[in-house]
């Protein structure tokens, strides 16, 4: 471990490198360091790139710049939460689907786990099961400490295979640390710092690193001043705060208790509050004949943004409603299928595509049923037509014809007993799934009721 009077130097000099760069602002105490190096491939002007080896372990150093001075960190121990995230905006906005497809994929595996033998100086290390991209401890601030985590996702994991070629999408490590409020909880945010990586499979990061490293070395001199050197470590940058971080509900206290609640995408945490719906109108209180563009069935262009919240929450598409709260009826309706499978993974996006398209489920099998009492009125009889009514089945069983039936005699299914096929020879045969299966297309039946005598509901027979 790397003594105070050792650091000593090294944290004056970067102390006033990180002044200077600010322009004199005051800077927060900690620095991270993934001992792991940056790849050489990459230009001046664009951010760092680090990879890494799936599985294996690499430590991140956290340093105390302020080890050699007086440090306003005025609590014994501070909270790190470590996450591993997408880089990439559109799978920022996807992560909740993009995580559940790895669970189901890789059941009982872990995105980012903590190899708590190798740690050094961490306290009470806790990675929540819901949560597989996200490891939490704590770390006095006055000896440092040393956290080694291992990735266990690669990039090519969550890349569209398309064209027979994969590109690994690239992710970020991101540390927010706490300290505690007045309460002793760890909700006081005091700084978040990230930097890009990508992960291969095992050794492919070193193959990858060397691969960068030739591939530069054959360069131009001129050329090569256009890319970064490589460093053996990379350091952090500081960034943003995990969306939420500072508002997260108490998940710890001063002695040192878990996360209950930790985010996963900028997209997937405080949905709006729900719309109550009523069979004919938008709202309880609002009447039938008020309704508005975004609770009709079909999406509009003419949509508003608050119009087409209203038909995503209708349609059951609450978890994606934050995420569109800023696009008209237009704008969505200009999005691809493709693009909403992106967005929304495919199950969801698919579903949305259609129901913004309007697209009706083509039923299975088509019936037509005529009621024998209501067969052949006096005002029908001159065009010797009797009434039939359709009954479309989107699922080939008794209990989809039984449900049909039950709306077209305005009852409930429950009050059918039994449904019965009347054969020419008289006999009543009991219809089951199979037989319902071999109806043929656009049959007619004439149907009769049989009221039972022990109970409230009836037979039906088709002839």
């Amino acid at each position: 471990m790397l003594t105070r009077e050792a650091l000593a130097p090294f944290l004056k000099n970067e102390e006033a490198r990180l002044m200077a760069e600010s322009g004199g602002v005051r800077r927060s105490p900690f620095q991270y360091v993934l001992c792991a190096a940056t790849s050489p491939a990459v230009k001046q002007t664009e951010e760092t790139l680090t990879y890494l080896n799936q599985g294996q372990s690499y430590e991140i150093r956290m340093l105390n710049r302020k080890l050699v001075e007086y440090s306003d960190i005025s609590t014994k121990y501070v909270k790190s939460i470590v996450r591993v995230v997408f880089h990439d905006r559109r799978l920022q906005y996807m992560e909740h689907q993009q995580l559940e497809g790895w669970r189901w994929s890789r059941p009982g595996d872990r995105i980012l786990d903590i190899d708590i033998p190798l740690s050094v100086g961490v306290l009470e290390p806790r990675s929540h099961p819901l949560h597989l991209n996200t490891i939490e401890f704590l770390w006095d601030p006055a000896k440092n400490a040393s956290v080694f985590i291992q990735v266990n996702c690669i990039s090519t994991e969550f890349t569209p295979r398309k064209h027979g070629g994969e590109k690994g999408v690239p992710f970020r490590i991101q540390v927010d640390t706490f300290t505690t409020n007045e309460q002793g909880e760890y909700m006081e945010h005091v700084q978040s710092a990230s930097c890009q990586i990508k992960v291969f499979k095992p050794k492919g990061a070193d193959r990858k690193l060397k691969t960068d490293r030739e591939k530069i070395h054959k360069k131009e001199p001129q050329d090569r001043e256009k890319y970064q050197l490589s460093h053996e470590t990379t350091v952090l940058k500081e960034c943003s705060p995990w969306p939420d971080a500072v508002n997260l509900p108490n998940h710890s206290s001063s002695n040192g208790g878990g996360s209950n609640s930790l985010p996963l995408s900028p997209g997937y945490h405080s949905p709006p509050a729900p719309c109550s719906f009523t069979e004919r109108s938008c709202s309880p209180d609002q009447p039938a004949e008020l309704l508005v563009a975004g609770c009709t069935d079909h999406l509009l262009a003419t949509s508003s943004p608050q119009d087409t919240q209203q038909w995503l929450l209708q349609h059951r598409f609450t978890p994606f409603s934050k995420l569109f709260s800023s696009f008209s009826g237009a704008d969505l309706l200009r999005m691809s299928r493709e693009d909403l499978i992106q967005i929304c993974g495919p199950a969801d996006g698919i579903r949305l595509f259609n129901t913004m398209k309007g697209r009706t489920i083509q039923p299975r099998l088509t019936i037509y049923v005529s009621q024998q009492q209501s067969r052949t009125p006096a005002s029908l009889k001159a065009v010797g037509g009797d009434i039939y009514h359709a009954l479309y089945l989107e699922d080939l069983t008794l209990l989809d014809l039984t449900d049909k039936l039950a709306m077209l005699f305005n009852t409930l299914p429950q009050r059918i007993i039994h449904v019965y096929r009347q054969k020419p020879a008289g006999i009543h045969v009991l219809v089951t799934d199979e037989m319902v299966q071999n109806f043929t297309e656009e049959t007619s039946f004439i149907i009769s009721t049989i009221r039972d005598e022990n109970t409230d509901g009836f037979h039906i027979v088709l002839k």
